[in-house]
């Protein structure tokens, strides 16, 4: 391990605030750094790590061992339309439960980062991680900057709506350290501002993670207030435990457009938000809002019907970096490695990075993930764990100079790597990284695709069938016990795999924390067999 500063985060378990235990058999993960439970920075982590249960990965590790032949092998009758079904009821139905757990605690909607969904029909109405029908956001703040006595300007919350009164102790406390977390991260670029007299707006979006697990995502619009002369930038941040960037832009867009009449304006607009309920994916909910010698204007807002894409912009990604590359990209982030992102634009970092996390759908990044890091922060990169950061191309020599271990540095705004590991070429099996190619090459230069809906779609659809082809067997490989608990077979589920290249990958993959917690959902969720591949 490289000298360095502790790394200032740990992973939060969603059922205990305590530290992630080592599991065994695998290296160990983030440690805990005297007095960090005091510091509200533990707002900023941003995917909790839920620790796998000990006694099952032990249990895991046993039977790994030398044990009787006769395991069954995957059909080759099975069609892969069939594993893909099979991924997506489990996915499905072990959300559902997510969501009644959630439902019992009172736990917020977005209990994955980054920010997934199942699928949903037209008309369906969701019951998990996003419920239809609950708050669109609980804050939203305008944070401005001040300048202070040294001559600097730093950024204060100088609006808050709505303004919450009679909490108890807890949930104050809870509020104070949301409302400390929220300046840093709406001007992430430090306090070398001065007045200007032009900027072009950029919507970006940031992710914070409470000490009990909860999530709540920041939805940011950075403009020059409308005015003469010199002004200081401010930024409009919707605080919602929603995912769904394309829906919250076109309320910025709304904020915004208000933000140039009036202040005042904004208010009843954000009120008559709050009073309306999420809808479900595909539908559409109407908001009425009166404008000043304009009248009574009708805004609709309507979910995609994809809803575990819907805070996802693949073309983002593809029209900065190449297919080849973002295959290296997705390599290293399946096998939990330390990523950082760098891009001069907020916008492009936050997408770029929700993109590269959506592609390891169904399963979810479950490390520290800060789409956009604070300048101050910036010691994060020293972190021996896996983490998934974005940080601005103006700190690339500080970050460079820090003694950080192996990572893969990407450069969004040259779409090239700029450090490596080395071996990313070799870490997708040669045939099912060629298929990924071609299709999405294919999907690149694909004339007659013009939304951002299409292209979201197949290009998840690319990467969910690699998943289908390597893990799409997993369901014939749990053994279940009289009383309906499973117990998975890790020796006979690898030795399954017929190809040595994908058998040589599965082995790492399995020991990933995603798939540990992808299995540990898995057997607790009997799927009748005929549905597995």
């Amino acid at each position: 391990m490289l000298p360095g500063p502790p790394c200032p985060f740990l992973p939060v378990s969603r059922t205990t605030p305590s530290p992630a235990p080592a599991l065994p058999g695998r290296a160990s993960r983030a440690r805990p750094v005297p007095g960090v439970a005091r510091s509200p920075l533990l707002l900023l982590l941003s995917a909790p790590c839920r620790p796998s249960s000990p006694g099952k990965a032990k249990a895991r590790r046993a039977e790994a061992e030398p044990s009787a032949p006769g395991s069954a092998r995957p059909g080759r009758g099975r069609t892969e339309t069939t594993m893909a079904s099979s991924i997506g009821n489990f996915l499905r139905r072990s959300l559902r439960r997510a969501g009644r757990r959630e439902g019992k605690d009172g736990a917020s909607a977005a209990d994955n980062t980054p920010p997934q969904a199942p699928q949903g029909k037209q008309g369906e109405r969701s019951s998990v991680f996003y419920s239809a029908g609950q708050f669109f956001f609980e804050y939203l703040v305008v944070v401005s900057l001040k300048k202070m006595p040294d001559g600097r300007y730093e950024p204060k919350i100088t609006y808050q709506f709505p303004k919450r009164e009679n909490l108890l102790k807890g949930q104050k406390e809870e509020e104070e350290r949301l409302l400390q977390a929220i300046p840093l991260f709406c001007f992430p670029d430090g306090n070398n501002w001065a007045p200007i007299t032009e900027f072009t707006s950029e919507t970006f979006s940031f992710v914070l993670t409470n000490v009990d697990g909860s999530r709540k995502i920041g939805y940011c619009r950075r403009l020059l207030p409308s005015g003469r002369g010199v002004r200081l930038p401010e930024v409009f941040c919707i605080i919602s435990c929603l995912g769904c960037f394309g829906l919250f832009s076109k309320i910025l867009d709304e904020v915004e457009k208000r933000r140039q009449i009036s202040m005042a304006v904004i208010y009843p607009f954000m009120q008559g938000l709050r009073e309306s309920p999420f809808p479900a994916p595909g539908k559409t909910v109407t908001i009425k809002s009166f404008i000043p010698e304009s009248g009574t204007e009708l805004i609709e807002l309507t979910r995609p019907v994809d809803a575990h894409l819907e805070h996802v912009e693949f073309q983002a990604l593809l029209q900065r970096l190449s297919p080849h590359l973002i295959l290296h990209i997705f390599a290293s982030a399946m096998l939990e490695r330390r990523l950082i992102f760098l891009a001069e634009e907020l916008s492009v970092l936050s997408q770029c990075i929700h993109a590269v996390a959506a592609l390891l759908y169904p399963f979810t990044w479950a490390h520290t993930y800060i789409p956009v890091l604070p300048e101050c922060l910036l010691d994060t990169v020293c972190c021996p764990t896996p983490f998934m950061v974005g940080i601005q191309m103006r700190h690339l020599q500080r970050v460079l100079e820090q003694p950080m271990e192996e990572a893969l540095i990407v450069d969004l705004c040259e779409g090239k790597i700029i450090r490596a590991v080395g071996d990313e070429e070799e870490i997708l099996p040669g045939k099912l990284q060629n298929e990924m190619l071609t299709s999405l090459n294919r999907h690149n230069n694909n004339n007659n695709v013009h939304t951002s809906e299409q292209v979201n779609a197949l290009v998840s659809e690319t990467f969910v069938q690699f998943f289908v082809r390597l893990v799409g067997h997993y369901g014939s490989h749990i053994k279940w016990g009289r009383s309906g608990s499973g117990s998975f077979q890790e020796r006979n589920f690898c030795k399954a795999m017929a190809s040595k290249s994908c058998r040589r990958l599965l082995k790492k993959f399995v020991k990933t924390n995603m798939f540990s917690l992808f299995i540990e959902e898995a057997e607790k969720s009997r799927i009748p067999q005929e549905g597995i591949c």
